[in-house]
């Protein structure tokens, strides 16, 4: 099963809005993905998402409620297949915590970064779900590539 962990600075706005979104889409298209999200820092530990953040969710269908912060560990480089940092801050503070062994962090959204709505009006929270949206339907496409990929592999070996 492939694993996957989102990451922001304090695990109650963009990743955990990531997280649910990435739960219900890769559920919807029939994909056992096991997801997950984190902080880079400690700031919320075991408090819920924003309300904003879970306002933004639900108004596009998504439940925020269950989830609740926490901070990164170095196991969980290991755990997840990939790791998404949010913005290039985030990424910097992940390849320094990040083992030799673990998984590579990576920017979610490619050479893009999911703004930090935290300080800004409820339109900022919203724009974080259509990104999120955005870039989980990125990974499914391209978990439905490697699929056909190692399908055509195992025909062509047959």
């Amino acid at each position: 099963m492939t694993r996957l962990l989102f990451v922001c600075l304090g695990n109650i706005c963009r990743s955990p809005t990531v997280e649910a979104v990435a739960r219900a889409e890769f559920a919807r298209a029939g994909l056992g993905i096991e997801v997950d999200s984190a902080g880079t820092a400690g700031y919320h530990v075991g408090e819920p998402p924003d309300a904003r953040s879970i306002a933004a969710g639900a108004a596009h269908g998504y439940d925020l409620l269950p989830l609740r912060a926490r901070k990164i560990a170095t196991v969980d480089f290991r755990r997840f297949d990939r790791v998404f940092a949010m913005d290039r801050d985030n990424l910097r503070a992940l390849r320094a915590l990040r083992p030799h062994d673990g998984a590579e962090p990576e920017l979610f959204l490619g050479d893009r970064e999911v703004p930090d709505p935290y300080y800004g009006d409820a339109s900022g929270f919203d724009r974080v779900v259509m990104l999120a949206r955005e870039g989980v339907a990125t990974l499914i496409a391209g978990l439905r590539a490697q699929e056909r990929d190692v399908s055509a592999r195992r025909m062509a070996d047959a």
